[in-house]
């Protein structure tokens, strides 16, 4: 798809440009509530003062985004396939605004209350919301996608006992090198979650409800990096 193709379809259908909207929301909130986790470390630490942190937060982003989903596509797939909406493209287009908006909103309170948030996961639970919702049962998630979200959480509490002190120490000489790379890979996360739901809104928009494959274009890659960059510099 092509961006005048994915413009003219909005312009025919004012639900896509509305999902639009509030997808390009959520990237931005997304880089704006989790630059902290890249760049919290290593500033606390004074390896870096906090511009230069920003700076170096929102080029990785925007990198990531880019190179990962240039290689790899394989997140944005998951995210796609992680539920079904049902037959009724429309309807289903309307399920999936619903979804972007509460995160948006969500996101916002947690920042503004200061309450440590994942857009990862209220971008999960938001969809499943939806699909439980339109439904009316859970037979619109699809369990072997959704699994894969429990892996990441079982791995991280493996390290859960491990001396702080020791852990600082080893780590002490790699701070800003560790603060790029959690960058680098929180925008080749994350920035191909936000792709999937641009192209579901798509397909949905064409009424195209059974599609389960895709090919990321290149616009689309850009546009997602810069504003999940502008968001962390924000």
């Amino acid at each position: 798809m092509s961006l005048i193709d994915f413009v003219q379809q909005m312009l025919q259908n004012p639900m896509l440009l509305v999902s639009t909207l509030l997808t390009l929301g959520v990237i931005l909130v997304n880089g704006w509530t989790d630059a902290p986790n890249a760049i919290a470390t290593c500033v606390s630490t004074r390896a870096i003062g906090v511009r230069k942190a920003i700076v170096m937060a929102a080029i990785f982003n925007f990198l990531g985004v880019f190179v990962m989903t240039s290689i790899n596509a394989s997140v944005a797939m998951t995210i796609y396939n992680m539920v079904d909406f049902g037959g009724d493209a429309q309807a289903s287009l309307i399920a999936l605004c619903a979804a972007m908006a509460a995160i948006v909103l969500w996101a916002t309170a947690a920042w503004y209350f200061g309450i440590p948030t994942s857009e990862s996961h209220a971008l999960i639970a938001g969809l499943s919301g939806a699909a439980v919702a339109i439904q009316n049962n859970f037979s619109g998630i699809n369990g072997s996608e959704w699994v894969k979200v429990l892996y990441g959480l079982l791995l991280s509490t493996l390290f859960r006992n491990q001396n702080r002190m020791k852990c600082e120490r080893f780590f002490g000489g790699a701070q800003v090198a560790g603060g790029a790379a959690m960058a680098f890979m929180h925008g080749a996360q994350d920035g191909q979650k936000f792709m999937a739901v641009f192209l579901l809104g798509a397909a949905l928009s064409g009424g195209h409800s059974e599609m389960t494959d895709f090919v990321v274009p290149i616009w689309l890659m850009i546009l997602c990096s810069v504003v999940m960059g502008l968001g962390t510099s924000i």
